[in-house]
This record gives structure tokens, C-alpha cells and sequence, in this order.
């Protein structure tokens, strides 16, 4: 059985995020406290460990508050409006990841 060319990881450390999104771990763990859609699994040490689904929440939160210019409230209002449409978002990309995934291996077994 052969190793997958791309593993996706599953959790990334705050330092991960913050360099992924260019921003400060303190403003993290700021909106962390601010919106409660964020929820990030916490080791015992209090690590704590972010999900793909995190990092979208964020990014989202990013794009409204410092691309957007909206208050905090208002972001926490957007968030909640487009919750229905993010998830439908989410499940196409994750659909679409799956697809490529499934035709790697086909590419494969049919070499």
C-alpha cells in the first residue's frame, strides 16, 4: 500500500494560525472568548489545537472585521446569518476534496 502524496493535518497550534492568517496569537484567543463559534480542542496542558473548521471560522471573522471594517457585534450577527450558508459552502469544498481524493486513487489503481 502506497502513502498518500498529500496528508491533510488535522489539527494546527495557535502559533500555526496566527501565522496563517498574518495576525497575533493574542487576537486568537481575543475573538476566541468574543464568538462563541469558536471552539478549540485544549489539551491537558491548555495547548490549544485548531480544526479546519476553526480556521474557516476565523478566517471569516477576519475578512468581516478588518477587510470588511464591521464592529465585533456585527460580525457576531454576519456569523450567525451565514451559518447556513458557510455549512453549505463547507460541504461543497469538502465534497470536492473528497472527489480529488477519490480520483487519485483511481489514477493510481489504473497504473
Amino acid at each position: 500500500m502506497s502513502t498518500p502524496e498529500h496528508i491533510e493535518k488535522i489539527h494546527f497550534t495557535i502559533g500555526e494560525v496566527a501565522a496563517q492568517l498574518q495576525v497575533a496569537p493574542s487576537l486568537i484567543r481575543f475573538w476566541e472568548k468574543e464568538f462563541p463559534q469558536l471552539k478549540p480542542q485544549k489539551t491537558e496542558g491548555g495547548t490549544r489545537k485548531f480544526t479546519q473548521k476553526d480556521i474557516q471560522v476565523l478566517k471569516r471573522i477576519y475578512h468581516l472585521v478588518k477587510e470588511e471594517g464591521f464592529t465585533l457585534q456585527g460580525a457576531k450577527e454576519r456569523l450567525k446569518e451565514g451559518n447556513q450558508k458557510a455549512d453549505l459552502q463547507e460541504i461543497k469544498e469538502r465534497l470536492t476534496d473528497i472527489k480529488k481524493f477519490l480520483e487519485n486513487i483511481k489514477n493510481q489503481l489504473s497504473v
